[in-house]
């Protein structure tokens, strides 16, 4: 991956919706060269897929939280049981006092509540700390250096 293939990167992530042209004269290739060059990108694995984002408040998702999980046991194989419970964005097994790390997304505290219970049910889990976000300054995509 060279600079251009960087420079791509961060325009799709500014907005994937830009034409191959646009994306072309902004890095100094012809379109089908840029085409190419996504197609490239998506082939190995570097895009990993193409997204719409969307304003978690305007779909009735405006409290946000995360939770650390402790566990009495292994939680590597559990990917499944977290990914089941759709109010969970995210999970990572992390390094730590905690097990998993979750980020959570739901309309209410109540319903917070609900996936913090929902997270009990899961074998080998002992105990959460949720931390709910009161506001987010930014979130930003993954750097690529360019």
């Amino acid at each position: 991956m060279d600079d251009v293939d960087r420079k791509l990167l961060n325009l799709l992530q500014e907005d994937a919706t830009q034409a191959y042209a646009a994306l072309g004269r902004a890095v100094g290739l012809s379109t089908g060269a840029a085409h190419e060059r996504v197609r490239k990108l998506r082939e190995s694995g570097v895009i990993r897929r193409t997204a719409v984002e969307v304003d978690p408040a305007a779909v009735g998702r405006g409290v946000l939280a995360f939770v650390m999980v402790d566990s009495s046991a292994w939680m590597g194989d559990s990917g499944d049981f977290f990914a089941a419970i759709p109010e969970l964005q995210e999970a990572h097994i992390i390094a730590g006092s905690a097990s998993v790390l979750v980020k959570v997304r739901t309309e209410t505290t109540e319903q917070l509540q609900d996936v913090l219970r929902r997270l009990y049910e899961i074998e080998g889990v002992s105990g959460t700390q949720a931390t709910v976000a009161l506001e987010t300054f930014f979130e930003r995509p993954v750097s690529t250096g360019a």
